[in-house]
């Protein structure tokens, strides 16, 4: 796939991408075998281990979580009112999308409450050892993921046809929770509404954006301020994982976005 040599180009060091398929891995440029931070790609393995957790029965999605009158969905979704940073709520709950590090962190309490482990153990339990993730947790469940770019994509391709979740839980996740609320995307923009399902991020029509323009509107994923993205377009069965060594900032609206197209067209027209 050529189109990955458009990371050969970018004002970061040493970029690595891994683009998947239905059927798996498509192609693979870079030292994707180096182990970098996930930033809050890491926030995608955290909602999926509450996902686990609601279909084992041990936690529900409706169960009182966060700050009074929030949900483990409301976390999930950023609509708990929490901010950015901080344990003091700044809206009720269900009002506004609200970014939140800290509610994935408390995600990550209840996740470990309910399965009688750390929250490190659970993820290494319950995903990285069955997914064969190459990857390990060293801080916080919002963002404490280091781990490989191979690794990343066989969580994408996990993402693209679920295997430790059903189809029904899987498209819930996928779906806008509490469709219609305005919030701020960090380092993007405002959006009214910035939509969101249960962890992931769905592109729908946002303007700018740091997928493609041809991306699908229900293309979900996230990325991180390490210079990291993960993203699935369930409609044309492609997923995309990049690392690099340069933090997110302005230059990554420039090409992650012509990266995105060029795999969408290549992978369209092999």
């Amino acid at each position: 796939m050529r189109a990955l040599n458009l990371i050969d180009t970018w004002p970061a060091p040493a970029p690595a991408a891994v683009a998947v398929g239905s059927g798996g891995e498509m192609a693979r440029r870079g030292p994707v075998d180096s182990e970098r931070r996930w930033a809050s790609v890491t926030k995608l393995v955290t909602a999926y281990a509450a996902l686990i957790a609601h279909e084992r029965g041990i936690a529900s999605l409706d169960e009182a979580a966060g700050p009074t009158g929030a949900t483990v969905r409301h976390l999930l979704a950023h609509a708990s009112g929490l901010p950015f940073e901080g344990r003091t709520p700044i809206a009720a709950p269900g009002r506004r999308r609200i970014y939140s590090n800290t509610g994935f962190d408390q995600l990550g309490e209840v996740i470990s409450a309910r399965n009688n482990q750390s929250y490190a153990a659970v993820v290494a339990d319950q995903i990285l050892a069955p997914l064969r993730i190459e990857a390990r947790v060293e801080g916080r469940p919002s963002e404490g993921l280091v781990g490989t770019t191979a690794g990343m994509s066989r969580f994408a391709l996990e993402l693209l046809s679920p295997t430790l979740i059903s189809v029904d839980i899987w498209k819930a996740a996928i779906s806008v929770a509490f469709p219609g609320l305005p919030g701020v995307l960090p380092g993007v923009g405002r959006f009214r509404p910035l939509d969101w399902g249960l962890g992931f991020e769905i592109r729908d029509g946002k303007v700018p954006h740091w997928t493609g323009s041809n991306n699908s509107p229900s293309t979900f994923g996230h990325f991180g301020g390490a210079g990291t993205f993960l993203w699935v377009d369930p409609a044309r069965q492609v997923a995309l994982c990049v690392t690099t060594e340069r933090e997110y900032g302005p230059w990554a609206l420039q090409f992650w976005p012509e990266l995105s197209d060029a795999v969408l067209a290549e992978a369209s027209n092999p």
